[in-house]
């Protein structure tokens, strides 16, 4: 489980690669970067590749990294990471919405599903609210929602308006108080010179692009940029 006291980081393996080989090797590559600098944990997500590559990718970090944290987003499908998660000894899920998302009709038959199909499982659900690129029509206030989310996830994800750009601190301020206690992990858009300020309102962090050569989410990851990342990391978290 992740520790959200530590406010841990969670590295993205986004599977980009050409054919499910070069992909899987890519994989490995990135994931190692991430554990060599002190990266709390790993997710790996279909956002270039296919389920076959998130379990592959799975499978392969079972194996090699057992001791580690590990994750699973599949775009659409919480059933089917939920299914990975446990069959692959993941530490975590993302859903990018767990509330708000749907009209209050629809969100009722959601909610039942989701936690029906999450009872037993050994792993958290880190459960977005106010997502990028998730319509908002509960009809619902933030407190409403933020309510329901608290209910239904370990960690609640929020973001900016889309991949690599900025989560408003403002946003995350706002959130923090209607959330209360519930942990609250920024989803995208933190960079090196921005990590110690969402740190400070936030449980942790999501980061994919930024750790990426020119920070494009279609590049490989640098270790350079990983190393300068959790180096500021560690100096934020001594103070917060």
């Amino acid at each position: 489980m992740l520790d959200y006291a530590k406010k841990p980081i969670i590295a993205m393996l986004h599977l980009m690669g050409y054919g499910s080989r070069d992909i899987l090797e890519r994989m490995i590559r990135e994931a190692n970067i991430y554990y060599e600098n002190g990266v709390d944990a790993v997710m790996v997500e279909n956002y270039f590749g296919d389920e076959e590559d998130c379990e592959a990718g799975l499978s392969w970090l079972e194996r090699n990294f057992p001791d580690k944290l590990y994750g699973v987003n599949i775009l659409g499908d919480y059933i089917r990471a939920f299914a990975l998660a446990k069959e692959y000894g993941g530490s975590f899920v993302q859903i990018d919405s767990v509330c708000g998302h749907l009209p209050p009709a629809q969100d009722k038959l959601y909610a039942e599903g989701l936690m029906k199909n999450a009872q037993g499982r050994s792993f958290d659900i880190l459960g977005g609210l106010r997502f990028k690129y998730q319509p908002v029509l509960s009809g619902r206030s933030l407190q409403e929602d933020a309510d329901l989310a608290s209910q239904r996830c370990d960690a609640v994800v929020t973001t900016g308006s889309g991949t690599g750009e900025d989560s408003p601190t403002e946003k995350l301020m706002e959130f923090k108080k209607v959330l209360g206690k519930k942990p609250l992990i920024v989803g995208a858009g933190v960079t090196s010179e921005t990590v110690a300020e969402k740190l400070r309102y936030s449980d942790g962090v999501i980061i994919g692009s930024w750790l990426k050569e020119g920070h494009d989410a279609h590049a490989e990851v640098s270790p350079r940029y990983v190393k300068e990342f959790m180096d500021r990391v560690r100096k934020a978290r001594t103070g917060i």
